[in-house]
């Protein structure tokens, strides 16, 4: 896993460590997002379970779960409701291989907040988690703007919204994570291999062209008929920075 320019840190209101329980019975996901949100500074306990899950929030009272819906014994759903008939309103977000509308439908009516299918970014499960505690008021950050800038392109890593000198741009869930990996490194140079890694999934398979590719649709979005912010070092890799 390689490590990019982080954004702001976030904490507990009272200055500790955010609490983040993460639920799934695929042992090496957990393992992997664990890792990727000790990065973040959080402390993170992991579940194999919807009983282990429970237990785990009574006894942990995270600031936020990362859930599956899909598990053995009591699936995500159930532990959710279990959850909010006890009183508990912690930020949940649900990680599931379904991606059908009603799935989503479903988990959100159930009192879910956020949904996210599998493959994923570990990236994106990180953004979204962050957005999760500003909204619920349990974080706090030096910066409480969540936007990145590059010369007259803006990013809302919340709002997703993406400007460039008053333009806003549609893009999809890959573009954007594209495009906040490379805003997040601005004038470093990130390798094909690199952006495979943290913006594509975990197990991702394809080859390089694919970078190629995206890297390409985001030109012609926000780079087209003006002077361009993403460059290529041959050989090497990709780099966004401002114009000089």
């Amino acid at each position: 896993m390689t490590t990019t320019a982080s954004a702001p840190a976030l904490r507990r209101l009272d200055g500790s460590a955010l609490r983040v329980l993460v639920v799934d019975d695929e042992q090496m996901l957990t393992d992997l997002l664990s890792m990727a949100l000790r990065m973040e500074g959080w402390d993170v306990r992991t579940a194999g379970s919807g009983f282990h899950a429970l237990q785990a929030a009574r006894e942990f009272e995270p600031d936020a779960m990362v859930l599956d819906v899909m598990m053995p014994d009591l699936d995500g759903m159930a532990v959710l409701q279990r959850l909010r008939q006890s009183g508990n309103d912690v930020p949940v977000l649900f990680l599931t291989a379904k991606d059908a509308v009603s799935d989503r439908v479903a988990g959100l009516t159930a009192g879910g907040d956020d949904y996210v299918t599998k493959p994923f970014s570990l990236e994106e499960v990180v953004a979204r988690l962050r957005g999760l505690m500003r909204r619920a008021g349990s974080a706090q950050s030096a910066d409480s703007e969540p936007i990145l800038r590059v010369g007259d392109l803006t990013l809302n890593e919340d709002s997703h919204e993406v400007e460039r000198s008053g333009d806003q741009f549609e893009l999809t869930a890959t573009e954007f994570e594209l495009l906040r990996f490379l805003m997040r490194n601005q004038r470093r140079v990130v390798s094909k291999a690199q952006i495979l890694d943290r913006v594509w999934n975990y197990d991702f398979g394809g080859r390089s062209s694919v970078v190629e590719l995206y890297i390409s649709y985001l030109r012609k979005k926000i780079d087209q008929g003006r002077e361009p912010l993403i460059h290529t070092v041959r050989g090497v890799g990709y780099m966004i920075k401002a114009p000089q």
